[in-house]
């Protein structure tokens, strides 16, 4: 029984290197090969450690409860907004990159498939409310925070480190780039407010500025990391 887990236990190490492989020769923003990795990945036990941590906070309880979900996007409804709040930013931000809004389709009533639907929805309102690029630095950045906000799990650190091996492989010359938006979004995490479980359909028509605040998102190092991505 035991060679038998060991066995087990090897091929799942080498079927993760392999996806692990794939995932740097893709490109930036291969959705697919992600998701790949992110089913590769899937480890009841560490999910479970994760929903643990997160339910320390009554926010994160609540929302692991009540799971809000984001729901239909009106993109072009937002931008009618005006052009301080999170809805009009978000929108802005949406429409000049060509991205679709989150599906909202139903998933298995769980924590476990809320935790991914949640994070899967809420990404580029996390990229607005932190400020991050959608550029390498600033991915790398978000992925950073990411593992600072919630509980560290296989996948957050093997997307940074996937980056960064990339970074090695593809982006030397951008290196100290890299470094400062790793370092900026681990710091930045560790500092603000916990996002996970926000409501952000809630908030849309909230000054960014207003949230930003109360989630202690703002800083001088956040600043000078922006002026290097942009």
């Amino acid at each position: 029984m035991q060679r038998f887990q060991h066995v087990k236990q090897q091929w799942q190490t080498v079927k993760l290197g392999y996806r692990f492989m794939q995932i740097v020769k893709a490109p930036y923003g291969d959705f697919a090969e992600i998701g790949r990795l992110a089913q590769e990945i899937h480890d009841p036990k560490s999910l479970q450690k994760v929903v643990e941590f997160l339910s320390q906070t009554s926010q994160g309880q609540q929302a692991l409860q009540e799971r809000p979900r984001l729901g239909s996007v009106d993109l072009q409804k937002l931008h009618q907004l005006p052009a301080h709040t999170l809805g009009y930013i978000y929108a802005d931000h949406m429409l000049k990159n060509s991205f679709s809004p989150p599906n909202s389709q139903q998933i298995a009533d769980n924590p476990y498939t809320f935790l991914g639907a949640h994070l899967g929805e809420t990404h580029d309102i996390w990229h607005i409310v932190t400020g991050f690029d959608t550029n390498k630095a600033g991915e790398i950045a978000l992925q950073a925070f990411y593992i600072a906000q919630i509980y560290p799990s296989q996948f957050w650190i093997v997307m940074l480190c996937k980056n960064l091996l990339k970074t090695a492989l593809e982006d030397l010359d951008l290196c100290s780039q890299h470094m400062d938006a790793l370092v900026t979004g681990w710091l930045l995490g560790k500092q603000a407010r916990p996002l996970f479980g926000i409501d952000w359909k809630t908030l849309w028509e909230l000054p960014l500025t207003t949230i930003q605040s109360e989630l202690n998102l703002q800083n001088k190092q956040f600043d000078r990391l922006a002026s290097l991505s942009g």
